[in-house]
């Protein structure tokens, strides 16, 4: 479970986060929806450890993000926009790697598997630096879940990505959902949130100014409310 309470972000002069409270329960899969600028990343970026809030608290499991950073992180899958992989290193090379700081039981087996996942066994031991974008992508998804975590927090991930990538991410995502796990994902592709997401929830100006269930599952109706909320900024 997540808990949010009255989180504040501010950035010299500008209010990027203004009071934010929020609860996300184990399994959901929550879409994070708004214009450009209105503080989705920053959200993230603060459940993700990344950056701190100037005030206000998050609780993760119980434990809160502030004292309990090192035993939180553990438990965090991040996939932003940047890979985070090492290009010069390998898939196998990249993962063992990041399989290793999380304590990944065998991580040798673990990268193997989740190289297949992804599809790209054939370039096991290729340097990353000659991979297309989305097979970068592909990888990535990989690492962000090499150490199975119980919260995946994705920034744009659809953005790029191939329809063999897309494919991925969004059984990944699913099954994460089987597994009783939690996704946030900040995207602007209402598509796929309808489609995967069972929640959604809209910021503007640096508030959540709507939050609702996904029941039926389309693209228009998702739109449709969006809409109503935000009008016609991008």
């Amino acid at each position: 479970m997540i808990e949010i309470q009255n989180l504040v972000k501010k950035i010299g002069d500008k209010l990027i986060l203004r009071n934010v409270s929020l609860t996300i329960e184990d399994g959901e899969t929550v879409a994070i929806l708004g214009p450009n600028g209105a503080g989705k990343s920053t959200l993230l970026k603060i459940i993700s450890t990344l950056i701190k809030p100037t005030s206000g608290t998050v609780m993760i499991d119980h434990k809160l993000l502030s004292k309990e950073v090192n035993q939180i992180r553990m438990r965090l899958g991040y996939l932003p926009h940047e890979s985070l992989l090492y290009e010069h290193f390998s898939p196998l090379e990249n993962l063992k790697f990041y399989g290793n700081l999380y304590q990944v039981k065998d991580p040798e087996k673990r990268a193997r598997e989740l190289t297949a996942k992804v599809g790209l066994s054939y370039f096991l031991n290729e340097p990353v630096k000659g991979f297309s974008r989305g097979m970068v992508q592909r990888i990535a998804i990989a690492r962000a879940i090499v150490h199975d975590p119980c919260l995946l927090l994705l920034d744009e991930p659809h953005t790029g990505l191939d329809q063999k990538a897309i494919a991925i991410l969004n059984e990944v995502i699913i099954e994460n959902k089987q597994k009783k796990a939690t996704t946030l994902m900040v995207t602007h592709d209402f598509k796929q949130a309808a489609e995967i997401c069972d929640r959604a929830i809209v910021v503007r100006n640096g508030k959540i100014v709507d939050d609702f269930k996904i029941t039926d599952h389309k693209e228009s109706d998702l739109l449709g409310r969006y809409h109503q909320i935000i009008g016609g900024e991008a």
